[in-house]
Order: C-alpha cells, then sequence, then structure tokens
C-alpha cells in the first residue's frame, strides 16, 4: 500500500510540471525553474520567453519594494541600490533643483535684449544725424558747382571802375557764388566805401548776376591842403580823396581857414549851398556837365565847360540860361571863350560868343 501510495504523489507531481509548464505554477514552485529549462530542450519557444520575462519582472517588483522605502529628497528618489550596480566608472551624483547652474548664454542673450531696448532711442538718433549730414552734404555740393558767377553786370557806378566794384563786392571764400552774394548784400549791401551810400547783389541766373551801386549824392568838391573835398547838398563834407570825380564840378572862389570831414563846409553864406545844389540839378537834367563852378566876391556865378565859360550871374532865370547852353556848346567844341548870360532875359533874341 505505502508503494502504491509513493507511485501516485509521484504521478501528481508529474501532472503538475506538466501542466505548470505553461503558466503561472511555475513561479510557484522552486523545481519549476530545473523543469523549464528541460522543456527548453524539448523545443518550446514560447515558453522559455516566458520564464525569462517571469523572472525579469519579478526582479523589479523586488525592486521597486526596496526602493519605496527609501527616502525622497526634493522630488528625486536617492537610489542607493541602483548606485552599487552602476557601472564601474561613472561618477553619479544628486544634485537639487535649486542647485542647478544657471545658462550663461541664455543670460547673455537676454542683457543683449535689454540693451536693444534700452539703446532704440540712440540708434535712431544716430541713424537721423547721418542722414541728415548726407543730405547736408549734397545740397551743399550742388550749390557750390550749380550757382559759380562767369558773368557780371555793373551799374551806377561813377567813381569806381567795374573792376574796382567786382573786387569789392567779389571777395572771400565763396565771392565766385552767386546765391552766397544774393544773401549777403540783401539787406545792409556794402557799405563803408568812400563815395558809395551802398552796393547791392541781383541774381540774373545761376551763373549771372547785376552789381547795382548808389553812390553818394554830391554837389560838388573843393581842393584843400591838397585833398579833393566831396560835400552834398547841405554842404556837409561827406568824403575826402586824391582822384577826382567824373561828373562832379570844382567850387572855386570860397575861401576857408579850416574843412572838416562830416561837418559843413564853413561859409560866411548858406544860401550859397543851395544854388550850387539848384545849378548842379539843373546841368543834369539838361544832361550837361561843368568841369567848375566860379563865385566871385558878391556871389556871382561862372561855369567853365572846356575851354568856355559862361558867366550866369547872380541866379536869376537860371532855368532858361541853362536850357541854352544844351544847343550851343555842343557848337564850340574845342574852342576858348565866353558866353555871356547874365544879362539873358526871355525877351533876348541872340546869344553871342566872345572868343579869346
Amino acid at each position: 500500500m505505502s508503494q502504491n501510495k509513493d507511485k501516485g504523489k509521484k504521478e501528481n507531481k508529474n501532472k503538475k510540471i506538466k501542466s505548470g509548464s505553461g503558466g503561472k505554477g511555475v513561479s510557484k514552485s522552486k523545481n519549476s525553474n530545473s523543469k523549464a529549462g528541460s522543456s527548453k530542450k524539448g523545443g518550446s519557444k514560447n515558453g522559455s520567453s516566458k520564464n525569462i520575462n517571469v523572472k525579469s519582472s519579478s526582479s523589479k517588483v523586488d525592486y521597486a519594494k526596496s526602493v519605496s522605502s527609501k527616502k525622497v529628497d526634493s522630488g528625486r528618489i536617492l537610489m542607493e541600490s541602483y548606485s552599487s550596480r552602476r557601472p564601474r566608472g561613472t561618477n553619479l551624483r544628486l544634485v537639487k533643483n535649486g542647485d542647478l547652474p544657471v545658462d550663461p548664454p541664455a543670460k547673455r542673450y537676454e542683457r543683449n535684449d535689454d540693451w536693444l531696448a534700452q539703446h532704440k532711442s540712440l540708434v535712431i538718433i544716430g541713424i537721423s544725424i547721418f542722414v541728415l549730414a548726407a543730405l547736408l552734404l549734397a545740397g551743399y555740393y550742388y550749390i557750390i558747382t550749380t550757382y559759380t558767377v562767369t558773368t557780371v553786370y555793373v551799374d551806377g557806378n561813377v567813381h569806381y571802375t567795374n573792376e574796382e566794384v567786382m573786387d569789392m563786392v567779389m571777395k572771400g571764400r565763396y565771392g565766385n557764388n552767386s546765391l552766397y552774394l544774393a544773401t549777403k548784400y540783401k539787406d545792409k549791401g556794402v557799405e563803408g566805401v568812400p563815395f558809395v551810400e551802398k552796393m547791392d547783389v541781383n541774381i540774373l541766373s545761376p551763373n549771372t548776376i547785376r552789381i547795382n551801386v548808389y553812390e553818394k549824392a554830391f554837389a560838388g568838391y573843393v581842393e584843400y591842403l591838397g585833398q579833393y573835398m566831396y560835400f552834398d547838398k547841405d554842404g556837409i563834407v561827406a568824403e575826402s580823396s586824391q582822384v577826382k570825380t567824373a561828373g562832379v564840378p570844382q567850387v572855386t572862389g570860397l575861401s576857408f581857414d579850416y574843412i572838416i570831414l562830416n561837418e559843413p563846409l564853413p561859409v560866411e553864406n548858406d544860401t550859397i549851398f543851395k544854388q550850387i545844389l539848384s545849378i548842379t540839378q539843373l546841368l543834369e537834367k539838361y544832361s550837361l556837365s561843368a568841369d567848375k563852378i566860379y563865385f566871385d566876391a558878391s556871389y556871382s556865378i561862372t561855369l567853365f565847360f572846356g575851354g568856355v565859360k559862361v558867366t550866369l550871374g547872380t541866379g536869376e532865370d537860371m532855368d532858361e540860361k541853362i536850357m541854352k547852353l544844351q544847343y550851343i556848346l555842343p557848337e564850340l567844341e574845342g574852342k576858348n571863350g565866353t558866353i555871356p548870360l547874365e544879362n539873358y532875359t526871355e525877351d533876348t533874341k541872340s546869344i553871342t560868343f566872345d572868343p579869346d
């Protein structure tokens, strides 16, 4: 009986081994490993792979149980058991989140963005200055090359020649630039020039200008100490020169103890200046130019036209007398003599000429 019981037990064990070779029963028996290994020789590939997976999964479960009791530090699991099984030559250490290094390139990039934002206005100002400088340079070049003077007209000058007037006006670094000259002399003109009230410049074209000369109006001049003293209609001495000015008569017969520039001529009778101004205006009216106006002691007037002298008397009927001269003098050119007009009246029918 005992033999039969033992034999039955062996058969039950064999049945258990055979049925466990395909699944879960192997994990509960220690001998199942060896039996499963023998089944490998039988050629069951599926069974062998399941055995391997079961073995590995069991090791993970055991590992998780061992780790679950470990300390958690700043969200990271301290894996001491794994560190004992890491490959040799590795140097692993646990770093807290707060100890992570700051990325220098990212920080530096943020600084660059901040710099551009803070200095954006400076960059815009710099670009604006550059553009403005370029425009100014282009405008300067255009003005210098376009408004260069090549033709000059001079009007109104008597005392000075055209070349002298040009030298007075067109001087300096930009003296040949028409736009510069017109702007410079637009309001004040050329001042401080003897015999000239002012001069201004008009642009006729970018390369052509006209210089208008406004000379001082002189009634006459007197000679004093080797100088020619020019006075205006009020008898004020305005200029002094060693050169005679064409078209301005010399006044003689007057004596002076002194003459002061910018002050009236020291004469006894102030009305003499009115007579001089009246004569010079009449001469200009009839396009006549006397070389000299002579006053005698009684203030009787004599005009000199080259070699011809004309006696006018004390100033009566001056307009009619000088009007007649415009027809007589052209016929007496080159001759010397006297035309007596001191007794001339409207009823006088003939005028005589007494040659020397």
